[in-house]
Formats: C-alpha cells, sequence, structure tokens
C-alpha cells in the first residue's frame, strides 16, 4: 500500500508504510544501518543493538522500533557511532575473533560494520574464553569462537526448516549456542548443508566444509566496498544502497 507518510533520518524524508520499523523502511529507502542480528525474513530481534539509533531523546534500536510520522531519528552523529563502536568491541572481546586466520574474512558482516563504524582497536580487555569446534558433522563445523548470539540460526532452524537445531542457553554472560541433539554434537542433529541455518550466520561461526577459501581474499563481499554499499541479505529490500561520511567526533 502506498503511503504519503515520511519521518526523517539525519535529515533525509524516509517514507515508510503502516507496520513498518525504522529498519524496514531505512533498508527499503536505501539508507544503511548497521545491523547485525537483523535479517528481513525474521520477527526483529534486537539482540545484538548494533543498529541503536536517537529518537526523541532516547536510543532505540532501529529493527524493532515502529516508525512514526515526523519522528526526526539520528544515525550518524559521532555519539551515536561511539555507543555502535562500543557495542562492537564488546563483541570482538568476548570471543574469540582472529580476522586474518578467518575463512569467512572479507564476507563477515561484523568484520564489515567494524571496518564501516572506523572501530580501530578492542579498547577492553579480552576474555579469550576457551570454546569448543565442532566438526562431528560431515559437512558442516561449528566453531562456537566466533558465534556472536545473534540468534539467526535459532531463528531459521526454528522457523524455516522446522527443526530446532539450535538454541540459546544461560543467561547474560553465560549465555551460549548449544546443539539440541542426543549428545549435543553438530553429526548427532539432523542439520542438512543445505538448511536454511547454515546459510544465515553473518560470521564464520557456521561454515560448510571443503568450500574453504573458494573465493581468494581480495574479491570477497567486503573485500573492496563497504558494507553500506554492497549491503547484506537486507539489502534485497532495496536496490540502491548508498554511503555518507560517518562522523567520528
Amino acid at each position: 500500500m502506498i503511503s504519503d507518510k515520511t519521518f526523517r533520518i539525519d535529515g533525509r524524508k524516509i517514507p515508510f508504510q503502516d507496520g513498518d520499523t525504522i529498519m524496514d523502511a531505512a533498508l527499503r529507502a536505501g539508507e544503511y544501518i548497521p545491523h547485525l542480528c537483523h535479517n528481513p525474513e525474521f520477527k526483529p530481534n534486537g539482540s545484538c543493538r548494533v543498529c541503536v539509533i536517537e529518537t526523541n531523546g532516547r536510543h532505540v534500536s532501529a529493527c524493532n522500533q515502529p516508525a512514526i510520522e515526523n519522528m526526526e531519528v539520528d544515525n550518524s552523529s559521532g555519539a551515536i557511532m561511539n555507543l555502535r563502536r562500543s557495542l562492537l568491541q564488546m563483541l570482538f572481546v568476548e570471543g574469540n575473533h582472529v580476522c586474518p586466520a578467518c575463512e569467512k574474512s572479507g564476507a563477515c558482516q561484523l568484520q564489515a560494520v567494524a571496518y564501516y563504524t572506523r572501530m580501530l582497536s578492542p579498547h577492553f580487555t579480552h576474555f579469550f574464553p576457551r570454546r569448543d569446534v565442532d566438526a562431528t558433522h560431515p559437512e558442516i563445523a561449528i566453531d562456537f569462537n566466533r558465534c556472536i548470539l545473534c540468534k539467526l540460526c535459532v531463528r531459521a532452524s526454528r522457523d524455516v526448516d522446522k527443526k530446532n537445531v539450535f538454541l540459546i542457553s544461560g543467561r547474560g554472560i553465560d549465555s551460549r549456542l548449544v546443539i539440541n541433539s542426543p549428545s549435543g554434537k553438530l553429526g548427532d542433529s539432523d542439520v542438512a548443508v543445505t538448511d536454511k541455518a547454515v546459510a544465515v550466520c553473518p560470521v564464520g561461526a557456521i561454515l560448510p566444509k571443503h568450500k574453504g577459501y573458494e573465493k581468494p581474499i581480495g574479491e570477497r563481499m567486503y573485500d573492496n566496498k563497504p558494507i553500506s554499499i554492497v549491503g547484506d541479505v537486507a539489502a534485497k529490500f532495496s536496490s540502491k544502497i548508498y554511503s555518507k561520511d560517518v562522523s567520528t567526533k
């Protein structure tokens, strides 16, 4: 349904439809808002908080904040970008993200969003957790060190694959991704390499085997253009994803 309702992101008018979130309308209009856990194929989850914006003096997640006519949204001020950098820095130090040694380097949304926000250092002390790599499945490997708890694999396995292979266990700092199988191992589950849950991971946590480095470093998704230009799975909402300078003040 065509609507003449609009709100503004950084001064730019953004049209929206009834039921849209700020993220829905922004992506459709080609306005990039950094995000990790958002995927337009699933109900918003708001777990990563990287899409934080400011409206009416409040910090909210763009992925689950309804769009309201005439609202003003701050998406790129120095204060907002600093918040996003802090969130990303916490994600990097909480896990073991060694980008140069990761097969997903150059095609990883976490890495790409960090570049976009100009995150140049981890800032916080690294946790250096000791987490397992599960290679028990003949076609899929999962490195729990790289998981950012975005819950995309959980939602995809539950809502699309109808298998509930992946679950989140624990709360707060003790939260972790677990495999729903008798042994707790991937090889003992009914996951398949063709499952949506395997393809939806935005980082290098869930990877198909026997395909490493098929596309050379230097030719990958984010090697030559930023995520604000290339987009991600959410870019299907828009044929034009554009970029603008990011303030770091």
